[in-house]
Parts: C-alpha cells; sequence; structure tokens
C-alpha cells in the first residue's frame, strides 16, 4: 500500500487566453479596433465584473488531478466538463504492485491513523486474495475503500472553472476537495490572473 498526497498538474490550456477572450469579447461590442497589445487585461476584468461570462467559455484548461474516488465523485458531478479517469475495473493494482490511497485529513490520532492504515491494508489482502481466485479487477475491486487514489483528468472552459472553485472552495465543501480545487485555482491565475485571482 502507498499512502499518496492528493496533487493537481496543469496539463494544457488555451494559448494567451486573455487575448483570446478579448477578441471574443470585442465581437459583441464590434470594438475590436480598440485592440492593443496591453488592452486585454483591462477588457477581460470589464467582461467578468459585469458577469458577461459566456465570453469565458472560449478558453479552456486540462488539468490532472490525484485524490480519493470519493473525491472524483463529487467533481464529476460538474456537467460541463470532459473527464478521463483511472478505471479500477480495468486497472489490475496487483500487477501494478500496491493500491495507492490517500490519507483522510482529519485523523488527529496516532490511534486514528493506525486504524485507517490497518483498515487500508486489509482492504489491499482482500482484493489480493480475490484476484488469487480468479476474480477480475472488476469483481476484486468491491472491496477497496473511497480513499482509493484515483488519476482523473479534466477539461473545462474557463467559465466552468470558475463555477468549480466557487463551489468547491466553499466552506460547506468537503476539506479534500476544497484543498483539491484550491491547487487547481493556483494552476489557473498562473495561466489567467484576471479570469482567476477574483474567483472565491
Amino acid at each position: 500500500m502507498i499512502i499518496v498526497e492528493q496533487s493537481a498538474m496543469l496539463l494544457s490550456h488555451t494559448p494567451d487566453p486573455e487575448i483570446l477572450l478579448e477578441r471574443a469579447g470585442r465581437t459583441c461590442y464590434k470594438s475590436e479596433d480598440r485592440i492593443t497589445a496591453e488592452s486585454a487585461p483591462k477588457f477581460v476584468a470589464m467582461i467578468c465584473q459585469k458577469n458577461h461570462e459566456s465570453v469565458l467559455e472560449h478558453a479552456m484548461a486540462t488539468i490532472v488531478f490525484t485524490t480519493d474516488r470519493g473525491i472524483t465523485h463529487e467533481l464529476v458531478r460538474h456537467r460541463l466538463c470532459s473527464y478521463s479517469q483511472e478505471s479500477t475495473r480495468f486497472v489490475n493494482y496487483y500487477k501494478k504492485g500496491e493500491i495507492r490511497v490517500v490519507r483522510p485529513l482529519a485523523l488527529h490520532t496516532l490511534a486514528a491513523e493506525a486504524c485507517w492504515e490497518m483498515a487500508c491494508e486489509a482492504a489491499e489482502s482482500y482484493y489480493n486474495a480475490l484476484l488469487s481466485e480468479g476474480c477480475p479487477p472488476e469483481v476484486a475491486r468491491d472491496v477497496l475503500p473511497t480513499c482509493t487514489a484515483a488519476d482523473i483528468v479534466v477539461t473545462a472552459n474557463f467559465r466552468q472553472w470558475k463555477h468549480i472553485i466557487k463551489m468547491r472552495t466553499a466552506k460547506a465543501a468537503h476539506p479534500k476537495i476544497r484543498l483539491l480545487i484550491s491547487m487547481a485555482r493556483d494552476l489557473l491565475i498562473d495561466i489567467s490572473p484576471t479570469v482567476f485571482k477574483l474567483t472565491p
């Protein structure tokens, strides 16, 4: 069993997204003649302040997350994204060497941590036993815990990323998804600070 940390890594994004957003947005106002080498951030800030967010749908970003299966179940509820997720049906973790798990954030005592680790190790042992008995991975996976790690690639336009950030970093969101989507927000701020710096 390998304990892994949650992570987020940017795989791809629209090149020069704010330049594209300005060009698309100015079409609405027929003000393309006002485009300059420095005009994009100011224009994009204006459309964000006016909630003219349909313009943000022209720019895209793809992020690969490593998290647990419980959190991926929450993430895929956002309908306007494209997803490619590690499959427990087809991946044989015995052949991969070990299962990967993500530690809960609220294990406040050594006893709680030991209990969690023993449960994960037992699940891995029974998973391997089922495979040894001839069960395919799609059957053996039924004993894997919710904290089993999974990689998931998510592609969304900037409007949808803003929505995901707003929903999943809110105080009521699960602590793990708050942490994960905060990582995504930091990546997105690097490629489009005007769009994402003010996103909660």
